[in-house]
């Protein structure tokens, strides 16, 4: 993938891209970005916190490296996913009946390109709405659930559930909080979000 190259790349080659955009015609027509390099700048334009893993240790590693930096360990988590109970058990972390998470630990259904933002549903997050969810959240995803947009999005829900079709289906646009009024975030809510994306294509 050219994720890591967009996040890693030289400052050598950050001038040289800044140079041709400069140097752009403005009647050429926009060149459509991969879906990985599309949701990577505006997951990163939100605010959003991104950590590629290549492998299962370094998605481990690079939790224990958030809940230091964040001084989480021994303390309470939300977790509804028990595929991913041992990353807190590992760090003696609870999560069950918790009345004051320090964050929460979750899946997702997918990562939306076009707009950077995260969508979830209630096999993720049960019944809890956007606001009612802790302000700091540790997210688990994989690069094949990249999508382009909502749309797409929401017909590989409609695939992937034939039973048991999930509710309250929402996304997750905001990383961090917004200094001057803009009508664009009214009614949103701010979270703290870290994404450890697992490559697996």
């Amino acid at each position: 993938m050219s994720l890591l190259r967009k996040i890693f790349g030289s400052s050598k080659d950050t001038s040289k891209s800044d140079k041709e955009k400069e140097e752009k015609n403005p009647y050429t027509p926009e060149v459509k970005l991969p879906i990985d390099e599309m949701f990577m700048l505006n997951f990163k334009k939100n605010g959003g916190k991104f950590i590629y893993c290549e492998n299962l240790e370094e998605i481990s590693d690079n939790f224990i490296n958030i809940l230091e930096e964040n001084d989480w360990f021994e303390k309470e988590a939300l977790c509804f996913d028990s595929r991913l109970f041992y990353l807190l058990d590992e760090n003696k972390i609870t999560h069950k009946e918790t009345k004051s998470p320090n964050f929460i630990l979750a899946s997702c259904e997918n990562l939306i390109a076009d707009e950077g933002s995260i969508m979830f549903s209630s096999k993720q997050i049960s019944h809890l709405k956007p606001h009612e969810l802790p302000t700091n959240m540790v997210v688990f995803a994989t690069t094949s659930q990249l999508m382009a947009t909502k749309d797409d999005g929401m017909s590989v829900i409609k695939n992937k559930y034939e039973k048991g079709y999930p509710t309250n289906i929402t996304t997750i646009k905001y990383f961090e909080k917004v200094k001057e009024e803009d009508f664009l975030h009214y009614g949103s809510c701010h979270k703290n979000l870290y994404l450890l994306l697992l490559e697996d294509l």
